[in-house]
């Protein structure tokens, strides 16, 4: 049977808040406009939906509302990952119980495992769901690097199909992408969209794709077709939106801008704060400038 492969723009979005509660139909709105603006998915409950802040309940219930809005139409990958592989695993089966298409798991954050026993930890997982799981490597935040050699290796079992990749390391993703074979190799680093592509990745999982998510397919779309100059151009055009959306800590700039495009997002829940005015002028200025306001 083959892989799974996902190739495109996915969106980790914004989770919605009303006070201390969800905002269901802020969230049906805003995957509306995502699909309309041609996101090739979304990816619910993940870093920048502030995953680290939601109950266990609530996490499950906006994968559930995230599948039911979507409807089909686009892929929905669940963030799932925890330090715990209990927890992830309770997270996985929710995911799969809800009719995601795929997972993507962070590596273990702050307790810190070995590179076995991150290979360990994703194999059990994967063993107990039939769900394609998509790796999700973000040191600066787990406060871990999960080796190239380590991803090879997992990329071997079946259902690990892909990786999100911020390492920041442009010959690590070189490595992995010439050691996995059939491997979604996707970029977390929005600047690195058009060179990840070039090196022979499949796209990328982007807060800056919030903002005109076609535009950054485009990118996808046309160094696959190689027309290098164009993806080129696409690519400085929205660069500095990538810039301005981790000018401060994420998520506060994006749900910024997500305000400034009329949805009532809220600010983040703590202790991540919302944007500052200066931060939230800039992200007027590039709004404007690539007319998404």
């Amino acid at each position: 049977m083959a892989r799974a492969r996902f190739r495109g723009v996915y969106v980790p979005i914004v989770t919605p808040f009303r006070g201390e509660e969800i905002a269901d139909d802020v969230l049906a709105a805003m995957i509306e406009r995502l699909i309309d603006q041609g996101a090739t998915g979304v990816v619910p409950t993940a870093t920048t939906g502030e995953c680290a802040t939601l109950s266990h309940e609530e996490h499950l219930r906006v994968v559930a509302m995230t599948v039911k809005m979507v409807n089909g139409r686009v892929p929905v990958i669940a963030g799932a990952g925890s330090n715990s592989t209990t927890e992830a695993l309770h997270l996985v089966k929710g995911a799969e119980e809800a009719g995601a298409d795929a997972v993507l798991m962070m590596s273990p954050y702050y307790n810190r495992p070995s590179q076995a026993g991150m290979i360990e930890h994703f194999r059990t997982v994967a063993k107990s769901t039939r769900l394609p799981i998509i790796l999700y490597n973000i040191p600066k935040r787990t406060g871990q690097n999960v080796e190239p050699e380590t991803i090879v290796e997992l990329s071997k079992v079946d259902n690990i199909v892909g990786l999100k990749d911020c390492s920041g390391d442009p010959m690590q993703t070189m490595r992995i992408i010439e050691g996995a074979q059939e491997f979604s190799v996707m970029t977390g680093d929005d600047p690195m969209l058009f060179l990840v592509c070039c090196l022979g990745g499949t796209g990328g999982i982007m807060t800056s794709a919030h903002v005109l998510p076609g535009e950054w397919k485009r990118i996808v779309d046309l160094v696959d077709a190689g027309r290098m100059e164009e993806a080129r151009a696409v690519h400085y055009k929205m660069l500095p939106i990538a810039r301005v959306l981790f000018s401060e800590p994420s998520p506060g700039p994006v749900k910024a801008a997500m305000e400034l495009m009329g949805f009532a997002v809220g600010p983040p829940r703590l202790p991540m704060t919302a944007a500052s005015p200066a931060c939230r002028d800039r992200v007027r200025a590039e709004l404007e400038r690539v007319g998404a306001i």
